[in-house]
């Protein structure tokens, strides 16, 4: 895979976290804009999740009927007008309205991503490339929050979704020019009817399931910990919301370092050994982080110390779930991609809107979510073990 194509499907897969990423800082001014609460804005974030969740059932038989392009740069299309809907919001309805919309767009580069990755490579080679992919998606939460609070002193909120809509045009000129067709030719291409059949049958597939819902569950950690850190960094504990960026970009450079690390020890063992390790560091970091926050302490460092561990074990987790779950689903690569990431979004939707559930003005609901995703993941994960262990067996 040469490094032009590995830049686009990093910056296509970026997608869905740089349009959630970039607008956080605004949280509180967004409230203020439309005369409500965070509470409220935060809801923008929970139907994002939803339309990534549903979007991705879509794409993913269409990317295996039509191939992989024509989809992609529907939902590219797509993604830039509904972000000039939301620079354009005279309320908060239409605001929430555009980002639903928003996400139906930009979750095709999140599905056609990681088809493309299957189409070109073996499992371990996915992982090392979903690994490097980290180098480019873990710059998206790095610059973002730092951009978005630049852009949201200098110019306003709306000019956050006019920087969204810029990027998202120039991603698709690229794909237009530079990304060529993935599908093997030779391929059967699966009938749009037949859609249900192949999502019944995944369902069935107990070792798929387990690890994408073990990915699922560490997401639904990390946007727990999204939706519920402009309070608790900006809100409780006065972080200015231009420097919010810097402490969201520290947590993101631990992703990338750690995805880096992975890609390489992938040479001494395949990425189901080391997701079986990075799901207990994961663990671990979030029950150090509830336990701290229960004592209420009255500055902010004590809690950033497991946060960084917890979101850096995702550079292990992230990549080596998606590689062992895409592991033989070529034929169904679409579906298994579109299934994989509409479980791990709803998973994600839930948990954030947990965090607003639970809002009782400590950083506790965002522990508390994080840490519950933390136990389920890891279970799950020693579930998913299990099994293997006995299919090998027969």
């Amino acid at each position: 895979m040469t490094l032009r194509i590995l830049l686009i499907l990093g910056a296509l897969s970026a997608f869905g976290p740089l349009a959630v990423d970039f607008y956080l800082p605004s949280f509180p001014t967004l409230a203020k804009a439309f005369s409500t609460d965070v509470e409220h804005v935060q809801l923008s974030l929970a139907v994002y999740f939803a339309g990534l969740a549903i979007g991705q059932l879509l794409y993913g038989p269409l990317a295996d009927r039509l191939g992989r392009r024509v989809p992609l740069l529907a939902g590219v299309a797509l993604f830039t007008l509904a972000s000039l809907a939301c620079a354009l919001a005279p309320s908060l309805e239409w605001l929430i309205a555009a980002r639903f919309v928003q996400a139906l767009g930009g979750c095709a580069g999140m599905v056609v991503t990681r088809a493309v990755v299957r189409d070109l490579c073996d499992p371990i080679a996915s992982a090392r490339v979903f690994s490097q992919m980290m180098l480019v998606m873990g710059l998206a939460p790095m610059l973002a929050p730092l951009l978005g609070g630049w852009l949201l002193t200098l110019s306003g909120w709306q000019s956050i979704f006019y920087a969204l809509t810029l990027f998202s045009a120039l991603c698709g000129l690229a794909v237009a020019l530079w990304l060529p067709e993935s599908m093997p030719a030779d391929m059967p291409r699966a009938p749009l009817s037949g859609a249900l059949g192949s999502y019944r049958r995944l369902f069935g597939d107990g070792v798929f399931i387990g690890h994408a819902l073990t990915g699922g569950l560490v997401m639904g950690g990390m946007f727990a910990y999204i939706s519920g850190s402009p309070f608790v960094f900006i809100e409780l504990y006065g972080v200015p919301p231009e420097h919010y960026g810097w402490l969201f970009g520290t947590n993101a450079l631990g992703f990338i370092l750690v995805g880096q690390v992975n890609a390489r020890m992938l040479h001494w063992r395949g990425p189901d050994f080391w997701l079986r390790r990075a799901v207990w560091v994961y663990l671990f970091s979030a029950l150090t982080m509830l336990g701290l926050a229960a004592f209420r302490p009255a500055e902010l460092w004590p809690l950033l110390i497991p946060l960084f561990l917890c979101i850096a074990s995702l550079g292990a987790i992230l990549p080596n779930t998606a590689a062992c779950a895409m592991a033989g689903q070529g034929q169904n690569a679409g579906v298994a991609s579109g299934l994989l990431g509409s479980l791990q979004f709803c998973i994600a939707a839930g948990a954030s809107a947990l965090v607003g559930v639970l809002h009782d003005g400590t950083a506790m609901p965002m522990g508390e979510a994080i840490a519950l995703c933390g136990l389920a993941a890891v279970t799950v994960a020693l579930l998913t073990r299990r099994l293997e262990l006995r299919q090998a067996l027969r």
